[in-house]
């Protein structure tokens, strides 16, 4: 007879901590995300706006801000440090990649700004619009730019990881029960399997 506490189970899942719990999942802590999302949101939509109306970012001279900027950060990683304020690899893709589009980069990180500012002040797709804030901030900080890019990020991160909450207090209260989520869609699609009888 096999000893039932010699079986290792498959998978051990840890209950969340009631913190944890109160800030990720439950909608009692959505208007802590709110003040947060607003916060972010207006400096993503303020950033962004007025790269939009810039004749340097978005006009007849887009790219020339970006060039501009791209070219500081590749001066920051060929001082001979071996611990520069821009690492070797970041700058060979900027000179390679973003500098020979900086046209279209420009214009992609103006309009990306106030998406992003847009999503988070209306709460639509926060985790998403979050993300890509961070992502922003983290290639800002990568380019040697650190300003507010640091506090931003991680507020940003915290709404990445409150996703299902973080909007309760805007559209995703009713976007995200419309959309629902690709493991509730796969998790019913195996019911149906399972409850399906075999094929004789």
């Amino acid at each position: 007879m096999e000893n039932k506490e010699s079986v290792v189970p498959k998978e051990v899942l840890v209950p969340d901590n009631p913190v944890s719990k109160f800030l990720f999942v439950s909608s009692k802590s959505g208007w802590i995300w709110l003040i947060i999302r607003l916060y972010l949101g207006y400096e993503w939509l303020q950033a962004g706006w007025e790269k939009v109306h810039s004749d340097v970012w978005t006009g007849e001279k887009a790219g020339g801000a970006l060039q501009g900027f791209i070219k500081g950060a590749i001066a920051k990683a060929n001082t001979g440090s071996a611990h520069a304020d821009v690492s070797g690899w970041y700058a060979h893709f900027l000179e390679n990649i973003v500098l020979p589009h900086a046209k279209g980069f420009s214009i992609l990180v103006a309009y990306g700004e106030v998406l992003v500012g847009l999503g988070l002040i209306v709460g639509l797709l926060t985790g998403i619009a979050a993300f890509f804030g961070g992502v922003m901030n983290v290639s800002y900080l990568f380019a040697g730019t650190v300003s507010t890019n640091p506090l931003l990020f991680v507020f940003a991160t915290w709404l990445v990881l409150a996703w299902k909450v973080a909007g309760w207090y805007g559209l995703d209260r009713w976007a995200l029960k419309y959309l629902g989520t690709p493991w509730e869609h796969l998790n019913k699609h195996k019911t149906v399997e399972n409850d399906s009888p075999p094929s004789s």
